[in-house]
């Protein structure tokens, strides 16, 4: 098994995130839409040593061709290990590595990423508690991947839930406003 191991939070992820983007955006001139997700996205927060990526791309065609492009750029392909219709790329760069997905719009898991990676950026007290239990999963977990993921996933609902009960509360309050004005 191999450890699960955590670092610390590095400025410089922002920027490598965006020197990231413009290659991939570069490599794949049809992406619609390239996110930084994942716990490298969010200041403060420990991460395994990969940024993680959310591209969403307008066609199944784009998502075929784009497969091929990464493939030809050193991207390993993984297919959907979730079953989330997220194809699941990675490729080993300095200093850290890239875990690249692929989507269509609308993608729920794409969705919910972008969720919870805006709950935890507005509410770092959240990414605080978030980043503990990381690394107390993490040390137990002693190379158990399952145990460190299942350990999360509760968290993450709870997350979920209260950043989609924060949009609808805003969405309404807007609705309001609107219908006021």
């Amino acid at each position: 098994m191999r450890p699960i191991r955590l670092v610390d939070y590095d400025p410089a992820w922002p920027a490598l995130f965006e020197s990231r983007r413009e290659a991939i955006t570069a490599l794949l001139s049809h992406a619609a839409d390239i996110h930084h997700i994942g716990s490298t996205s969010v200041p403060g927060l420990c991460a395994k040593p990969k940024l993680d990526i959310d591209a969403v791309l307008a066609t199944a065609e784009d998502r075929l061709v784009a497969t091929e492009y990464l493939k030809k750029d050193g991207y390993a392909f993984h297919g959907d290990p979730y079953g989330a219709d997220r194809w699941k790329f990675t490729k080993d760069e300095a200093p850290y590595g890239t875990r690249l997905y692929l989507s269509l719009p609308g993608n729920p898991a794409h969705r919910d990423r972008i969720l919870f990676r805006d709950y935890l950026r507005a509410h770092p007290e959240v990414a605080g508690n978030y980043a503990a239990l990381k690394q107390r999963l993490a040390m137990e977990a002693d190379g158990d991947w399952d145990h460190y993921t299942d350990g999360k996933s509760d968290f993450v609902a709870n997350i979920l839930r209260q950043a989609l009960a924060e949009l609808a509360q805003s969405t309404e309050v807007t609705t309001l406003r609107l219908s006021i004005d």
